[in-house]
């Protein structure tokens, strides 16, 4: 069920969940039907010399279908209260279907499991009617504790009745007090190991079996209707990194998902190094497990059951044991993970978490390496830290590296190639320096960090008239005509000599600091009036701005020709 989508699960679910709203007399009429020796299953087990009615086991069948209920939704909400992307994250290291049900899955849920087990052995130890209407009463053989209660107190019998009324519920209370008491030991396990760990030693070059070189070349060209718009994308990635930028929702995270093999693409095809992974046309889906695609999740997806050494360890089970272990470990060495190994992922900092989810990806020695925005979830401080390490690690990885980003500047620092998606389409790519540059477009320019883009106009002399900023610029153009100029905020030159081509008075309106820059808001022409916009947004190291604040105003600023971004809606 767990697994069951579509039209028909609301209706196994009911069919499922039907004993535990039903009378159980109602339940024990239809097990006579199913059951009794006029129905076509009693006729065959008649046949074959079995009595089900008015027997023992007529007793475990009543008990066990009415009781049934419990168990399953327990069990259910238990496996779906399992965060998925384990279960992804165990199916990119390698992992069967049956395995990540055995080994992730089954483990997570399994203190709901237990608890749907022991609430449904409660209920079936309390079941009278529908056992009363199957199995019967015969002392001996069918008779259970809620019937003998009822047949002592309708003979009289009260002490009787009395004796298996307190044997009930001395059963039942034992029954609640070891569901409290598994609860409170997970309690205490969860609160243990919360230790603070020590930063950990810088990284050496990793081992062989990770740096091996290979053919290094991915290419996806795929499409997916997502809810919004139509994911359109283009990867192709040779050994380095390449770098996938854009705002929340372009669909970044689901294109890696697409090449993982975690979601299906409606169309197109994904090859890795000249094997097809997926291929619309040709009826080729090769499952996640088979990719060899090592996955970094936004979150790091390690498994929480699991010791750090165990997680690394987990997409190398087709090793032998002394193998697989000396691998990892001395990959562990290497990222300065070794004194963890024995750790679980609740005791770790978010920089220790992020190296051992990189250590398992790169565990399996895989082909590529997919990595879902690895520092969103660390502090400032604790990212360039993370950073630096991983920097280290992806310099001896000799595979196709997809990186997914919103932050231009993190892009920057990894990436040698940048791929721009807006709205599920690719508005930009190409070198990460030329397509800071020449960003090409509105979007791509505000993607790569631009702060000032203005509507513009060529004339005819050649210049660009720019309304909002109230002025006429020399640019250097060639090709179509621009929709919109951009001037990046830290390019300004302030107190050029007068004269100078694209300079222009300027008065400070407000400003805003940063521990090792100040970001000015400027009005160009004339001082502002209250109420008035600022046109331009300039950030200064602070020695600059020291000595730029000591100068009168109105300042001059100057818009080289040569950096202004010419731009296309």
């Amino acid at each position: 069920m767990y697994g069951v989508r579509g039209r028909w699960r609301g209706w196994i679910d009911g069919v499922l969940t039907l004993p535990l709203v039903l009378p159980p007399t109602v339940v024990g009429f239809f097990l006579l039907l199913v059951f009794g020796r006029r129905s076509p299953l009693g006729h065959v087990l008649e046949q074959l010399g079995i009595t089900i009615v008015f027997s023992w086991p007529a007793t475990v069948i009543a008990a066990t279908v009415v009781a049934f209920p419990l168990m399953y939704r327990t069990t259910l909400g238990a496996f779906e209260q399992v965060n998925p992307t384990l279960l992804e994250a165990a199916r990119t290291l390698g992992a069967s279907e049956g395995r990540v049900f055995r080994e992730v899955l089954l483990p997570l849920a399994g203190p709901g499991v237990l608890a749907g087990t022991v609430l449904a052995f409660a209920r079936a130890m309390g079941e009278f009617g529908a056992t009363l209407m199957l199995a019967g009463n015969i002392p001996g053989r069918t008779q259970t504790m809620p019937v003998a209660i009822f047949s002592a107190a309708e003979s009289g019998d009260m002490q009787s009745a009395m004796a298996w009324v307190v044997l009930i519920v001395v059963l039942s209370l034992a029954v609640i007090r070891l569901l409290h008491y598994e609860r409170k030991t997970r309690a205490i396990h969860a609160e243990s190991g919360t230790t603070p760990v020590p930063a950990v030693a810088e990284l050496t070059q990793l081992p062989r079996e990770v740096s091996q070189t290979k053919t290094a070349v991915l290419e996806a060209n795929v499409e997916r209707q997502l809810e919004s718009f139509t994911l359109r994308t283009q990867v192709h990635a040779g050994a380095g990194a390449v770098g996938l930028l854009g705002p929340s929702g372009s669909g970044k995270s689901m294109t890696l998902r697409m090449i993982a093999g975690l979601t299906q693409p409606s169309s197109g095809r994904i090859a890795l190094n000249g094997h097809t992974l997926y291929d619309e046309a040709a009826g080729v889906n090769v499952p996640t497990a088979q990719r060899r695609i090592g996955v970094v999740f936004q979150q790091y997806a390690l498994f929480p059951h699991r010791t750090v050494l165990d997680n690394v360890t987990f997409g190398l089970s087709a090793l032998p044991a002394k193998e697989r272990c000396a691998r990892a470990e001395g990959l562990m060495s290497t990222m300065g993970l070794a004194d963890l190994a024995q750790r679980f992922p609740r005791e770790l900092s978010g920089g220790q978490a992020q190296r051992v989810a990189l250590a398992r990806a790169l565990a399996m020695d895989p082909d590529a390496l997919l990595l879902d925005e690895p520092f969103a979830a660390l502090d400032p401080h604790l990212r360039r830290q993370t950073e630096e390490q991983m920097r280290a690690t992806l310099a001896t990885f000799n595979g196709p590296v997809v990186f997914v980003t919103h932050d231009m500047e993190e892009a920057f620092r990894f990436c040698s190639e940048l791929i721009v998606l807006a709205d599920g389409k690719v508005i930009a790519r190409g070198p990460r320096q030329r397509l800071f540059d020449d960003p090409g477009t509105v979007t791509a320019a505000r993607l790569t960090g631009c702060k000032n883009i203005a509507a513009a106009a060529r004339n005819a002399d050649g210049t660009v008239a720019v309304h909002a900023w109230g002025c006429e610029l020399a640019v250097q153009m060639d090709g179509a005509s621009p929709t919109h100029v951009g001037y990046r905020s830290h390019q300004f030159v302030f107190q050029a000599a007068a004269g100078t081509v694209n300079t222009f008075p300027c008065w400070l309106m407000s400003t805003s600091e940063a521990p090792h820059e100040m970001t000015l808001y400027l009005r160009l022409h004339a001082a502002p009036a209250p109420g008035a916009a600022p046109h331009l947004q300039a950030d200064l190291p602070k020695d600059t701005w020291r000595k730029l604040q000591m100068e009168p105003q109105p300042w001059r600023i100057t818009l080289d020709p040569a950096r202004l971004l010419l731009l296309q809606d």
